[in-house]
């Protein structure tokens, strides 16, 4: 059986599995990394020197030349940015990584600074000029990077007043992001599990969740948020910090909501979003249902948050880091057969930081750099389904970016509701490939409650956090929102989702205080349900037209940003503007739940 890992041998990743970030740089200290950082400012300056007043009279050669030379800057400049990000990523404790990634923020803020004035210039072109423009056929490259430039017009201030916004991030929403992520990984945890006391990392513990034991898995989230309400004053302080922050710039703009800005740029009407997101409330009760059914299996009265995670059976769940490698290696082969050699390389390259310690940031991502760079992944292994999961999702943003460097710099990152299609779709890969080699009933059921755990917590989780985050920003606008504020926001709205199904233990009041989404980029999170659902609708073509179904999904992930999301999935039948689009995959959500019914 492939849940057979046998005890899980820390070992064979712990040594060999960093990311080995000397094919970007040898070291922190190197010369050439020095080298580069002086490059790019003196890239930097003479882009702004060369084209700084003149956009308007470019012609079109003398435009596109423009445009390749601001795509060889960017890519110059995000080398070095990059490495200090792994740098940091990888053991935030240590003095000289500290002060690469801060060293990266200034370059990057200093570019932002240096740089916006090219897009300003096409923003300001006359409409008459602009319409004459994107009509050249020389110019069609960059026509869906011009027209996001463009949806902005209305909210774009003078250069001099973006420039000193952005000068002043440095030590507002960039200095409390900072803090956030320094805070955040230099906690360790102690806690007594089988008769004696062990530190761990905040991963490791969260890993605890899918423990057999109710009472390990709420002492390990117990212990965890209880660390973060020690630090009540720190991060209800950065919460508030940004969202006042938002609030202000959402006025200085002339948004009419906290949630505008990031539409706009996902190219998603608000119409869309809210479509999305009402579908999902009208269908919470499908979670319900299925945590009803959870309680059933494990034979309580009623689930605690904490044990939606938990093991439904006696199975042993662990599993060794190259078991995880297999497994996800032969999941994207699978669907298709040249994803092998692009996801054999993140392994044979050492581009993925597998392994949980102090001092590393917790969590995990892929960083997609340039279309001349290659991706890393960093996560957190600690051995669970879930990590093997993890690990699958995380190589289908590396797959995603490899496939997009066909695409020059300026078109080569998707849109937030296309970055997490691949990913998403590589968890559904794996969840098939593993129910296709077992015919035991109850590793079955172990995998389908996972991938029904999965989809809840991509999409109604995902809209909870959303719902959260809007209230914090609205109700901020009214004044100060004390620790106990931002609680009970948090409380009220996992309340509309789990109901009387599930009870939250008192801690997960502070549950809001370690996502990372909600300082780092406002409102990511929506993002998620749509990725989930766009999946489920594409995973549904697969299995009906086969092979046939396999050149579209990978021309999806090919295009990378050079297209809206719209125009993207069209090319599969997809139509983001028919309103059952959304629902059809709650129903796909519910065939799953009652399969799952069938096999108790």
């Amino acid at each position: 059986m492939i849940f057979g890992g046998g005890i899980f041998a820390m070992r064979d990743f712990k040594k060999n599995n960093y990311n080995d970030t000397k094919l970007l740089y040898p070291s922190v200290n190197s010369p050439e990394l020095e080298k580069d950082f002086s490059k790019a400012q003196e890239c930097i300056n003479r882009f702004r020197a060369k084209y700084y007043g003149n956009i308007s009279s470019l012609d079109e050669g003398e435009l596109v030349t423009a445009f390749a030379d601001l795509e060889s800057v960017h890519e110059t400049i995000i080398k070095p940015q990059a490495y200090a990000y792994l740098s940091f990523a990888a053991d935030s404790t240590d003095v000289n990584n500290k002060k690469l990634s801060q060293r990266g923020m200034e370059l990057s803020n200093s570019a932002a600074q240096e740089l916006l004035f090219f897009e300003l210039e096409l923003i300001d072109l006359p409409e008459d000029a602009y319409l004459s423009l994107i009509q050249k056929e020389q110019i069609q490259k960059y026509h869906h990077y011009l027209h996001g430039l463009r949806r902005f017009k209305a909210h774009t201030l003078p250069e001099r007043e973006e420039r000193l916004l952005k000068q002043k991030s440095l030590t507002g929403t960039e200095a409390f992001t900072r803090l956030f992520d320094e805070l955040t990984a230099s906690f360790s945890y102690r806690m007594v599990i089988d008769g004696s006391e062990k530190e761990m990392t905040g991963d490791e513990l969260l890993g605890l969740l899918h423990h057999d034991d109710a009472s390990v898995r709420e002492k390990a989230l117990t212990v965890f948020l209880t660390r973060f309400q020690n630090e009540s004053i720190i991060y209800s302080t950065i919460f508030n910090s940004i969202a006042l922050d938002h609030h202000q710039e959402q006025i200085l703009r002339n948004y009419s909501f906290p949630m505008e800005p990031t539409h706009l740029a996902n190219e998603l009407s608000t119409e869309c979003v809210e479509c999305l997101m009402e579908t999902t409330e009208r269908n919470y009760y499908l979670a319900r249902e299925y945590f009803l059914l959870k309680a059933r299996i494990l034979g309580i009265p009623k689930l605690k948050n904490t044990d939606i995670y938990a093991p439904v059976s006696k199975i042993n769940k662990q599993f060794s880091f190259s078991q995880a490698h297999e497994m996800v290696l032969e999941s994207y082969a699978g669907f298709n057969p040249d994803f092998r050699d692009i996801i054999e390389c993140f392994f044979t390259e050492k581009r993925i930081d597998a392994y949980p310690r102090p001092g590393k940031s917790g969590g995990a991502f892929c960083m997609g750099i340039s279309p001349s760079l290659p991706p890393y992944v960093h996560m957190n292994f600690t051995g669970q389904m879930r990590d093997v999961a993890t690990l699958a999702h995380e190589l289908g943003h590396g797959l995603h970016f490899v496939l997009a460097q066909k695409n020059s710099m300026l078109n080569y990152h998707p849109s937030l509701p296309l970055a997490e299609t691949a990913s998403v779709f590589g968890e559904m890969l794996l969840t098939r490939y593993l129910l296709e080699k077992e015919d035991d009933p109850a590793v079955r059921i172990s995998l389908l409650c996972a991938q029904i755990e999965d989809i809840i917590a991509t999409t109604f989780r995902q809209n909870v956090l959303t719902r959260f985050e809007e209230r914090l920003h609205n109700n901020r606008k009214q004044g100060l929102l004390s620790s106990p504020d931002i609680c009970d926001i948090w409380w009220e709205e996992n309340a509309k989702l789990y109901g009387n199904a599930v009870q939250m233990i008192e801690p997960y009041r502070w549950g809001w205080s370690y996502i990372s989404h909600f300082v780092h980029s406002r409102f990511y999170c929506y993002s998620y349900t749509f990725a989930e659902l766009l999946v489920l609708a594409l995973f549904q073509k697969y299995l009906i037209e086969g092979s046939t179904f396999v050149p579209i999904f990978t021309g999806i992930l090919e295009s990378g940003g050079s297209l809206s999301p719209a125009d993207t999935v069209s090319s599969a039948g997809i139509n983001l503007a028919d309103s059952n689009f959304w629902q059809d995959g709650y129903d796909l959500l519910g065939k799953m739940i009652e399969e799952l019914q069938d096999l108790l």
